[in-house]
């Protein structure tokens, strides 16, 4: 049952080198040139996050861009959002990225696949909007980044509009089906019993409970635009969380799924 709870707030925690697994500090796309410009923001719990944010190296004058934070997942970290950069840029669209606290380089000891990590983007977004440099700001999630980007956005109805890839749809859910799935030692007929001990160990070690963690009731609060993205072949999270939280969701939204 350990493994099981070590599964969950305290995944492999990536490494990575910012100056050869970042894009570079200047690059060119499509004949025009791109910065990245490494930040420090430090979220409500005092915990260093680590960010970089992809700009034009010459921004357009007396103009503010829309923003993009790419929210990764889980055992992820900002490196991640290096394909999302190179696709938003040339739109310019600017893209903001995050080590979550817990993962990559960020401090912080545990994950909370999206309880903490909603006040990460917090942190974030308050951030951007004292800067003055963004206009419209927009998320996109995946996995444990889009469970993340849902809860915040539900608070948030300014946020522009947001990209959920592969959310679950309720972490207790998640929990019964990966015990399946990964095949943890566990009789059948106490497993029920073993996710109650590992909710007390995870409200103990990470201090949040896994029953708080229900996308569902959190989308039949959300208003922001949605695009919703699962993989078919997905056995992590399986498609039928995005399929419940779709069905919840108070407005327009776009669901899609990719083989």
């Amino acid at each position: 049952m350990e493994q099981l709870v070590n599964f969950i707030i305290r995944p492999p925690r990536a490494e990575y080198n910012p100056e050869s697994d970042l894009l570079d500090e200047e690059f060119m796309l499509k004949g025009k040139w791109y910065q990245r410009k490494d930040i420090e923001v430090k979220n409500g719990r005092g915990d260093v996050l680590q960010c970089s944010h992809y700009v034009p190296l010459v921004s357009p004058e007396g103009k503010s861009l829309p923003c993009v934070i790419y929210c990764h997942g889980n055992s992820g970290c900002r490196a991640d959002a290096s394909e999302a950069a190179i696709i938003l840029l040339p739109s310019n669209i600017t893209v903001f990225t995050l080590d979550f606290s817990g993962s990559g380089l960020s401090g912080g000891e545990h994950v909370t696949l999206g309880w903490n990590e909603k006040d990460d983007l917090k942190a974030v977004v308050d951030y951007l909007r004292a800067d003055g440099n963004v206009s419209l700001i927009g998320l996109w999630g995946r996995s444990m980044g889009a469970v993340t980007s849902l809860m915040y956005g539900a608070e948030d109805p300014s946020i522009a509009g947001m990209v959920l890839d592969s959310p679950f749809s309720d972490l207790v859910d998640l929990m019964l089906e990966l015990v399946d799935t990964y095949k943890f030692r566990l009789p059948k007929f106490t497993v029920k019993f073993a996710i109650q001990f590992m909710r007390k160990s995870i409200q103990k070690k990470a201090k949040f409970d896994i029953a708080d963690l229900n996308t569902i009731k959190v989308a039949k609060s959300c208003f922001v635009p949605v695009l919703f993205g699962h993989a078919i072949g997905d056995d992590f999270i399986r498609p039928h969380h995005s399929d419940r939280i779709f069905e919840a969701y108070m407005v327009s939204c776009v669901f899609f799924l990719v083989i």
